[in-house]
């Protein structure tokens, strides 16, 4: 290739990152993937980790982070709480955010073992919530609310349907999940923590 063709290639590469560059500098939302809904979160009622009633009235207008462990957990559920730990240390602060922890083992995670949980985490229980609920109740929301468990894992026999899932639910303003992460690999929770600021930065139109 001749030493022309070679300067023409290259000035155009150039001038194609430097339209990037100042696109993605002042142009709003020129770099921001929109999070498109993959379903709905169903209207629930649990107890939090004080036994008071948790609905969808306390994430109205909220962007929260759901999951699901169960504090007898000696696998992955320590790793995934500590992950989270690092999303909660971030956001906090923030009044529009909240974690959702749901107890895969409403029968063992009673109000007061939950609460003892909670303290154990020294978080703020106003911005991170533990809640337990119905066994079906809590499962059909993993499955069908939050999408994060196969509803083909619903046994016929509810004694013998037990739900243990790393995945975690990114729930935007108006109550739609916009993303599903493995809460135990670290490059999936550096992409929830961006995901949040850009649902974060959205005003809500409720």
């Amino acid at each position: 290739m001749s030493k022309r063709g070679i300067f023409y290639i290259s000035f155009f590469v150039l001038l194609t990152l430097g339209f990037y560059f100042v696109s993605s500098t002042l142009i709003p939302g020129f770099n921001k993937r929109s999070l498109e809904p993959i379903s709905k979160v169903r209207d629930f009622k649990f107890t939090t980790q004080d036994g008071l009633p948790f609905t969808n009235k306390d994430v109205n207008g909220k962007v929260y982070v759901a999951e699901y462990f169960f504090t007898t957990c000696t696998g992955i559920c320590s790793v995934m709480n500590t992950n989270m730990k690092k999303v909660y240390e971030k956001f906090s602060d923030n009044p529009d955010f909240l974690i959702v922890s749901h107890t895969c083992d409403p029968e063992k995670d009673t109000v007061g073992r939950l609460k003892l949980y909670a303290d154990s985490m020294k978080v703020n229980i106003q911005k991170w919530i533990f809640v337990t609920g119905g066994k079906d109740s809590l499962y059909n929301m993993a499955r069908l609310s939050y999408t994060i468990d196969d509803p083909a894992n619903n046994l016929n026999s509810p004694e013998d349907d037990f739900l243990h899932t790393q995945f975690w639910a990114l729930v935007n303003r108006q109550g739609d999940v916009v993303g599903i992460y493995d809460g135990l690999k670290q490059k999936e929770i550096k992409k929830l923590l961006k995901d949040i600021d850009k649902e974060l930065s959205k005003t809500s139109n409720l």
